[in-house]
């Protein structure tokens, strides 16, 4: 079977159907992307997948809408927009043909899903309001700031819907590949954290090979002996401590209050470790113009902590 047209409504657009296109321009790159509400194009067949427009959902026939009634649900009663529906039955391959490894594609198709597929579902479908972000950021959820692209109303021109959704094709198609690259990476930096732990051992520092997000793998470890992490940082090295939750800025232990806001030969005077650069007020990280001068901070830093 070839895919030979990728079909969705003509006239105003909406995120669910661009950001679609997104996936299935990506999968079918030869296709032709059709906007049309003509019955002939939105009529199932064996060359096209057709989304967002014609009045049903049959993913065998490659018909994803979801305006008819009964609407489409998740397995929660959650509705599907053709966002939703087109990333369950084709984002595992996206994910394929973005290079995410086979191993990470069950759980990057469901955080993105969970974290991002959804809330442009449920806005699409009026069961959420862009308001409930708080009259400040109503105006700057994606799906706002996406059909904020279309063209004015009085744009006499005859394409003139075609050629902004074209325009917003990239815009869109940036959002998502960031998503699921910002998730490929944050599964390749866990793997590198528990080599790392391993490494490790009882040390209640943890040296990594790079800057990189060290939370996940740590709490998914259970290395709760964990105190420090020091990496390289450009030419010089840093010493940070571990956040204790997502939404709190508490840590397992803090840096040395004697050392907090200090620098140069203030920041050597009172560590007594030469080469150390800067410390942060707020004692969450340290910076040293060594190895060797990170780790000798480090020990110092668990042996107040201890």
């Amino acid at each position: 079977m070839t895919i030979a047209h990728l079909v969705t409504h003509s006239g105003g657009f909406h995120a669910d159907e661009l950001l679609s296109s997104v996936l299935l321009t990506r999968l079918f790159p030869d296709a032709a992307l059709i906007r049309s509400r003509d019955k002939a194009w939105i009529t199932p067949g064996s060359d096209r997948i057709i989304y967002d427009v014609g009045g049903q959902f049959d993913a065998a026939a490659q018909i994803f809408d979801h305006h008819q009634r009964p609407n489409p649900l998740r397995e929660d009663g959650q509705p599907y927009s053709s966002f939703g529906l087109i990333w369950a039955q084709y984002g595992r391959d996206y994910l394929a043909a973005m290079d995410v490894p086979a191993r990470d594609i069950d759980a990057i198709h469901a955080s993105v899903d969970r974290n991002f597929v959804l809330p442009v579902d449920l806005l699409d479908n009026g069961a959420v309001n862009a308001s409930e972000a708080g009259p400040i950021f109503a105006g700057m959820t994606l799906p706002v700031l996406l059909e904020s692209l279309k063209p004015a109303f009085d744009d006499p021109a005859e394409d003139a819907d075609d050629r902004a959704f074209m325009a917003a094709l990239p815009v869109a198609r940036a959002f998502v590949e960031a998503q699921v690259n910002r998730r490929a990476a944050k599964h390749r930096a866990e793997a590198m954290v528990l080599a790392a732990i391993e490494a490790a051992g009882d040390n209640r520092v943890l040296e990594l090979p790079m800057g990189m997000p060290f939370r996940a793998g740590v709490e998914a470890s259970g290395a709760d002996h964990l105190l420090f992490v020091v990496h390289p940082r450009g030419s010089d090295w840093a010493l940070t401590t571990i956040r204790t939750g997502d939404d709190t800025f508490d840590t397992r232990a803090d840096l040395p209050a004697a050392w907090a806001g200090l620098t140069d030969a203030a920041f050597e005077a009172a560590s007594g470790v030469t080469g150390a650069k800067f410390c942060h007020n707020g004692r969450f990280i340290a910076v040293a113009d060594s190895r060797d001068a990170i780790l000798r901070l480090a020990q110092l830093a668990v042996a107040e902590a201890e």
